[in-house]
This record gives structure tokens, sequence and C-alpha cells, in this order.
């Protein structure tokens, strides 16, 4: 449940992003500046958070060790993540962005029979691979038809282009987030804290984001003052906090599929935050009666995680009770 509860806070950070990014892009600013200036700005936080925590050493052996896997995973993790996202929102709005990128919680569920995890023999450790959590995928998706229902609302108001072209790069980094993610926790073994594994990432994706960075100068020019601003919030927020909050969520449940899938699925809540704070800062109307039944669902769908999380915790120790 502390896991859940972690998430949903996460998702709470996470939301400033499609609330932003859609900000900067109506105000003239491009995604380009959007997508780079965020992990630029990132990388100075967790150097500091890396050297306060006198742990650098240990990052810098892993990258040069397997650099090819630090990088390209940290690609599909970063780069392939957050870059699609800020181009959608070029496209169209906040809520759109937020609710087509919760398909990226079945997309967690999906990707699981991909990875193994470690278990205990007679003869020593053996890796087995994870089979699909049915129940899991159930209830996600479970919390998609609610995430539909409060899209309800707003999809007689845009175009067919700008659904293609505001959800089908969203698709792409909903599978590109939780890839990447696994995939570095897979590859660093738990040998590196939460903070090293974001800042090894960030190090390792900083050379694509400061070529994507110098296309944005010579293509659309230097960016604005408020475009800065909003993106070291981002950065701060979204970046910095949410990112944080999520991979120490995901690190302690990532050899348990249910409970990582459980932990995954707070993502949704991000639609809510969008909802709140696009009616707060961009004056949006009030939720119909489909999306509030939505966001009910939502809920009962996070819920519904959180008790599949529990429930074999006690089947664990319910024998020691005895």
């Amino acid at each position: 449940m502390k896991e859940i509860l972690i998430g949903i806070i996460a998702s709470m950070f996470f939301a400033v992003t499609f609330i932003l990014n859609r900000s900067m892009e109506v105000t003239g600013g491009s995604w380009i500046w959007s997508s780079s200036l965020r992990f630029i700005f990132m990388f100075p936080f967790f150097l500091l958070i890396v050297l306060a925590r006198k742990n650098m050493k240990q990052v810098l052996f892993e990258i040069k060790s397997r650099p090819l896997p630090w990088i390209g995973w940290s690609f599909v993790g970063f780069v392939l993540f957050y870059a699609p996202i800020t181009y959608a929102a070029a496209y169209g709005p906040g809520w759109l962005v937020a609710g087509t990128w919760q398909l990226t919680i079945v997309a967690g569920v999906l990707l699981t029979p991909f990875f193994f995890h470690e278990v205990k023999t007679t003869t020593g450790p053996k890796r087995i691979k994870n089979s699909l959590p049915l129940k899991s995928l159930a209830i996600s998706f479970i919390i998609l038809a609610g995430v539909m229902l409060i899209q309800l609302q707003h999809a007689t108001t845009v175009s067919i282009q700008v659904v293609l072209f505001s959800t089908l790069p969203v698709i792409v980094a909903a599978f590109a987030y939780p890839l990447g993610n696994r995939k570095m926790m897979e590859l660093c073994g738990g040998r590196l804290d939460t903070f090293q594994r974001v800042f090894g990432m960030t190090v390792a994706s900083l050379p694509f984001w400061l070529v994507l960075a110098s296309y944005g100068l010579i293509t659309v020019g230097p960016p604005s003052s408020s475009q800065l601003l909003q993106a070291f919030i981002v950065a701060v927020s979204s970046g910095v906090i949410a990112t944080t909050l999520f991979f120490i969520a995901t690190d302690r449940v990532h050899e348990n599929p249910d409970r990582l899938a459980g932990v995954e699925a707070t993502q949704s809540a991000q639609v809510l935050f969008v909802l709140l704070g696009e009616m707060w800062l961009l004056s949006s109307p009030f939720p119909s009666a489909a999306a509030i039944i939505g966001l009910l669902i939502i809920m009962g769908g996070m819920l519904a995680h959180s008790y599949l999380t529990k429930k074999p915790q006690k089947q664990r120790t319910a024998p020691s009770q005895g």
C-alpha cells in the first residue's frame, strides 16, 4: 500500500508536465525546448544529489562497464518517452495527451512476460520468466475504461488530425517508459539506488538532448524567458520529484509483477490532477457526469490494485501468525 501511495503522489507531480507543456505550446514555445530543457535542467540537480551522497564513483563504474546498454535503454526510457509527449502537446490539449498516456498502465502489464525474476533453489539462484498477471491486466483495462469515459467529455471538440498527431506519439511513449525503466532496473541489478540510477540515465541520455537543443537553436531560435521558467518548473516537479518517487516505488516492488503493475497503474491519477489543474489554471469546464463516473472507476481500480498487491503478502505471513 505504501508503494501505491508513493505512486499517486508521483502522479500529482507528473501532471505538471501535461499542463505546462501545453501552456508552453499555446504561448508560442517549441516542443524541442520543452523536452530538451527538462533533462538539461535535471542534470545539475541529480549531480548535486549524487555528489552530496558521495556515491558518484559507483555510477560512473556501472556506465563505463556497460556503456551501450546504458545509452540504449536510457534513450528508450527517457528520450523515446518524453520527446513524443512534448511533440504531442503541440497538437492536442493536455487532457487528450494525459488520457492517451494512460495506455502505459496496460503496456507495463503486457511487457511483464519479457522479463525474468530470480528465485532461490537448492542448486543456487535461478532466473524464471515472469508470467502475464491476468488479474492486474483486467484491473488495468478497467482503469483504462474510466480514462476513456473522461475523454468523452472532450471527444467531439477535436478533429481526427489532432487526435492522430496527439495520440500516436504518446502510444510510443507509453511503451517506452516502462520498458526503459524495467530494463534499467534489470541492468543495475540493485547495485545503484534510485538517485544514482536516475542520474546515470540522465547522463547517458544527455547527448541526445544537447543535439536536440542545438537543432532547436538553429531551426526555431532560443527559448523565451517564459518557456525557460516553465521548463524549469517541469524539470523540478516531474523530472526530479515525480521521477524519483516513481522509481523508488517501482524499485521496491520490481520482483513482484502484480505489485509492479499496481504501482504503474497509479499513473492513472494524472488524469484527475490534469483535469483539476486545467480547471484552476486554464479555466476548463467542470467535468461532466460521464467524467465523474470515469474518475470513480479509476479510483476503484487503484483500490483494487492496492488490494491485489497486499493479498500475497498476507498469505505469506499467515503461517507465522498461527
